[in-house]
């Protein structure tokens, strides 16, 4: 657990690892460098509690704490928190039940319930119904490009994803999204839990708000860098893009820049029908059923209900999802 400056909420954090149901745990909590009492109340807690360990250090950011805090533990599951959040008491147990039952999955979250001092935006809602929604192994990873399918805090993972694929990323990107992605481009598989197990923080001062590695592009850019290298964009025949748009393919960009060229774009907009976007023509979705071989479709619409609708159709053409076609946000 990483903690700068979170004095206002990390006794109820602590309070709540206290509370686990599960005690063979111990916190790696690591101050990076606070200057409002953070580090005090985690010295309070640790005089407490044997099985807090402190770590107290100059400010390096984030990324930084997390690799340090990672070197530190000492246990065969890492479980990620953040100390503005509060776990369920059943979480620590519920995530490491599962990963002793199911040795083939390399990470477990769960689902999570927004807490927040104001009412949320309609934005907030579809995406907490979609993350919430997007629960199994198969499911996580065909939406694994359209966004990033879990809540850093819930996750608990095996130490030896990192002892694998090394620790977090530091780089002009979200580091949770990028790990995601290297997981799945490296084979491992994923879950979440069925049930609610973390109270996730919505205030104006989380990073979301500020810091530019975890803005709408910082998300497209590490998204496009893996989805160009995914082995199924390489070997596919041709590949169409559901979505000829000017915003589509702004977010598509890096995945041209990265020599990935569609051979045609399809849209419902008749006015855009038999049009053409760098030499390639827009079709109708209709047409798709008369390219032989069949094509490998990036849908990558991201307007209200517009996902459903394409993927309502693509199933209708006999498009399997994850082999057929990919959802890109």
């Amino acid at each position: 657990m990483p903690v700068h400056n979170a004095a206002a909420t990390l006794a109820e954090t602590l309070d709540s690892m206290r509370q686990q149901d599960f005690g063979d745990y111990e916190v790696i909590a690591v101050d990076d460098g606070s200057s409002d009492g953070s580090a005090e109340i985690l010295r309070r807690y640790a005089a407490l509690d044997s099985r807090i360990r402190i770590f107290l250090r100059p400010h390096a950011g984030l990324v930084d704490s997390l690799n340090f805090g990672l070197a530190q533990c000492r246990a065969d599951y890492i479980a990620r928190m953040d100390a503005d959040d509060v776990m369920l008491p059943p979480r620590l147990g519920r995530q490491a039940a599962f990963l002793d039952r199911h040795p083939e999955i390399a990470l477990v979250a769960s689902r999570v319930e927004l807490i927040s001092d104001r009412p949320l935006r309609r934005g907030w809602e579809l995406y907490l119904d979609w993350q919430n929604g997007c629960l199994g192994p198969e499911q996580i990873a065909n939406n694994i490009y359209w966004e990033a399918p879990f809540v850093h805090p819930s996750v608990m993972l095996r130490r030896e994803v990192f002892e694998r694929l090394g620790p977090y990323r530091a780089g002009d990107f979200p580091e949770d999204y990028e790990l995601w992605l290297r997981m799945h481009a490296n084979g491992l598989r994923m879950a979440k839990l069925p049930e609610v197990l973390l109270h996730w923080r919505e205030h104006a001062n989380r990073m979301t708000h500020r810091d530019p590695r975890l803005s709408v592009d910082a998300f497209n850019r590490v998204r496009m860098r893996y989805l160009a290298a995914d082995a199924r964009i390489r070997q596919a025949a041709r590949v169409v893009v559901w979505g000829a748009g000017r915003k589509t393919r702004k977010r598509l960009r890096g995945l041209l820049e990265a020599g990935v060229r569609p051979a045609a774009w399809v849209d419902i907009d008749p006015r855009k029908i038999g049009g053409r976007v760098d030499g390639a023509p827009i079709i109708e979705p209709k047409a798709l059923t008369l390219l032989k071989p069949r094509p490998l479709v990036l849908a990558a619409v991201r307007s209200h209900g517009a996902r459903a609708l394409i993927e309502a159709r693509l199933v209708e053409f006999g498009f399997r999802a994850g082999i057929d076609y990919l959802v890109v946000g």
